[in-house]
């Protein structure tokens, strides 16, 4: 790899993008206050409860059946007491039944009251989530043996990289664009060298991903300044916008748009350059012309697919916001119109142009190297170093 005029250039802009982002990593490392007051409201601690009955009860404050929950309070000063709280029937209050695992919130107390009262924060969720990553993660392993095991050390360095930099960052107040940038960046050399090894796939895997990742942001930043996107859409757009002193709604957008950009353009580069040094070992004497002209047919299907599942995806994270809009007598261009539905087709096609654009960088980029490698080189970058 390092014997060709083509293979050096490579790695230096791959150690130069490295460099760049770990200089980005420092400059917006989270530091001081977030810019994000919620207020006491909604950063109330919780406490675990079991629902031990449910009995119908007059309403307080207005006529009317509401329904009396008697909870065993499992966590916290209150544990192993009663507790009791109202609820109403149907409506935006949640069906309960007896056994049920809940999160209850603490109210302030009256005065003269001497116990502690409680009221409905949430169920409580994290054991079958639990049970269900558990799942995941060995259906990974069984399936991808230590390559899957590496996938999932991937996993969680994107998930350390969104928790520790990305979200910390943005709450305080440093460019949203900028942040999401410099972490996916950060997420993909992490997780491509990690998984697929330092070798001709995952450099030019690496790079076809980051050229795609550097046009998505720039589509992103010209579309959703064309189609003048707030971000104040949603009860979450509003929310942030009611309580933060620097959060920027239209870079949260943005990088809403380049974190999940990066979801696809991965698994699409990975396997275009795959494909192009598994048809350099097949025949060694094919040229570029012929390896960008094969490997791209291959690409095209694997396109069609992710773009259905990207469109997909977009749509069922938004169908309520659909339904609603469904529901209007809006016309469709109304309905199209609305920044509740833009911006979702903004960002799907945003994204779905980068996952195109990712074929053909990539294709190039890797028909380009292996038609410098020799036949050892050739056979360690078609084994890889994990399987």
């Amino acid at each position: 790899m390092l014997g060709s005029t083509i293979g050096r250039f490579f790695v230096a802009v791959l150690a130069l993008i490295g460099v760049a982002t770990t200089v980005g990593l420092v400059l917006l490392w989270p530091a001081g206050e977030p810019a994000l007051d919620l207020g006491p409201g909604l950063g109330t601690q919780t406490e675990r409860a079991e629902v031990l009955r449910i009995v119908p009860s007059r309403c307080s404050g207005f006529d009317g059946t509401c329904r009396g929950v008697a909870v065993r309070i499992e966590t916290g000063p209150d544990r192993g007491r009663v507790r009791a709280f109202q609820l109403g029937v149907g409506g935006i209050d949640p069906p309960l039944a007896v056994g049920d695992v809940l999160r209850v919130a603490p109210e302030e107390p009256l005065p003269g009251a001497r116990e502690r009262s409680y009221t409905l924060a949430d169920f409580e969720r994290r054991a079958p989530m639990l049970w269900l990553a558990v799942a995941f993660a060995a259906l990974v392993v069984v399936f991808g043996r230590l390559r899957g095991a590496l996938s999932l050390v991937g996993l969680g360095v994107s998930l350390v990289v969104v928790v520790a930099f990305v979200l910390p960052g943005i709450l305080t107040g440093e460019p949203p664009l900028a942040v999401a940038m410099v972490g996916a960046l950060a997420i993909m050399l992490v997780t491509i060298l990690l998984t697929h090894g330092v070798g001709p796939k995952a450099l030019a895997a690496a790079l076809g991903t980051a050229a795609s990742l550097l046009l998505t942001a720039a589509l992103a930043v010209t579309f959703t300044g064309l189609t003048n996107l707030t971000g104040l859409a949603t009860e979450e757009g509003t929310l942030l916008a009611a309580n933060s002193s620097g959060v920027s709604l239209e870079g949260l957008l943005l990088a809403g748009i380049v974190i999940a950009a990066l979801g696809v353009l991965d698994d699409v580069t990975v396997s275009q350059a795959s494909t192009v040094l598994a048809l350099r070992a097949a025949n060694p004497a094919q040229s570029f012309a012929m390896l960008f002209r094969r490997a791209l047919e291959v690409g095209r299907d694997h396109v069609s697919a992710t773009v259905n599942t990207l469109v997909l995806a977009y749509v069922g994270a938004s169908l309520p916001a659909l339904l609603i809009l469904s529901s209007t007598r809006l016309g469709l261009g109304e309905t199209l119109n609305s920044e509740l539905v833009a911006k979702e087709i903004v960002a799907t096609l945003v994204g779905s142009i980068g996952l195109i654009a990712a074929v053909p960088i990539t294709t190039a980029l890797a028909a380009l190297l292996s038609a410098r490698l020799d036949a050892a080189e050739l056979a360690g970058a078609e084994h890889g170093h994990a399987h």
